[in-house]
C-alpha cells in the first residue's frame, strides 16, 4: 500500500467570501468534504500543506478532522483568474478498499528512432482517465516511446499500464505522433506566356501626334 500523507483539518462553521478571504490570507484553505452518502462538511485546511501535496501529484489523503481520520480524494481544484491562487478545495469520501476513476497525468520518456530519421515527436494527450484501486492511483503514468518509428501513431490502447489499472479514454484515441513537419512551399511567380506581347514603352518627352508631325516639316 503507498504511503498516504495526512492533513490536519479543522471543522469550518463560518461560509461566505468574505470568510473564506480572511482563512486565505492566515494561511487557511477552505475546502468540504462529501461523498459515501454523508452530509457535506465544511473544514479549513493548511494553504501551504495543500498546495504542496498537489504539486508532489498526489490523489489520496488521510484528513484529521479532530483526532477522526478519513480517507479522501482530491477532487476539484477551485484557481484565481490567473490560475496561481488556490480559493477552494473539494474532496471526496472513499474507502481504501474501492476502485475509483480519476485523471492521471501522462509522460513520455525517451527519444523516438524516428526522430533521427527527420521526425518530430508530438505528444497529443497529455491526461488519461484510469479505474483503478484508491490505493494504487499513479502521480504520473509513463510511457517509453524510444522505439518508435517515422511516422508512428501511439494509441491509449497500446499504452503499457501497470497491473490493475485500466485505461478509461477511448483506446482509440491519439497519444502521441512522429511524422516529418509538413513544409509549406512558396508558389513561384507564373512566367509570361510564349508570344505574349511585350508592354509598350512610351520614350520620355513630347509625344507626336499625326497632324503635328507633318506641321514641322513644312
Amino acid at each position: 500500500m503507498q504511503n498516504i500523507p495526512t492533513l490536519k483539518a479543522e471543522p469550518r462553521k463560518v461560509a461566505g467570501g468574505r470568510a473564506a478571504a480572511r482563512l486565505r490570507k492566515a494561511g487557511k484553505l477552505p475546502a468540504i468534504v462529501y461523498g459515501h452518502k454523508q452530509e457535506p462538511e465544511p473544514v479549513t485546511l493548511d494553504y501551504h500543506a495543500v498546495e504542496l501535496e498537489l504539486k508532489g501529484g498526489a490523489h489520496l489523503v488521510t484528513l484529521d478532522i479532530g483526532g477522526r481520520s478519513q480517507p479522501c480524494l482530491f477532487k476539484d481544484a477551485q484557481y484565481d483568474h490567473l490560475g496561481a491562487t488556490l480559493l477552494h478545495m473539494d474532496l471526496t469520501r472513499v474507502d481504501l478498499n474501492e476502485r475509483v476513476k480519476v485523471r492521471v497525468p501522462l509522460e513520455l520518456r525517451g527519444t523516438p528512432k524516428g526522430v533521427g530519421e527527420g521526425g518530430v515527436l508530438r505528444q497529443e494527450l497529455m491526461e488519461l482517465e484510469v479505474e483503478c484501486l484508491v490505493t494504487s492511483i499513479p502521480d504520473v503514468i509513463r510511457e517509453n516511446v524510444s522505439e518508435l518509428p517515422l511516422n508512428a501513431v501511439l494509441h491509449v490502447k497500446e499504452l503499457h499500464l501497470d497491473s490493475g489499472i485500466t485505461a478509461i479514454t477511448d483506446g482509440d484515441t491519439v497519444v502521441a505522433t512522429v511524422r516529418v513537419p509538413a513544409v509549406h512551399e512558396e508558389i513561384p511567380a507564373a512566367a509570361p506566356a510564349e508570344g505574349a506581347a511585350e508592354p509598350e514603352v512610351i520614350a520620355k518627352g513630347k509625344v507626336e501626334t499625326e497632324g503635328e508631325g507633318e506641321a514641322e516639316k513644312k
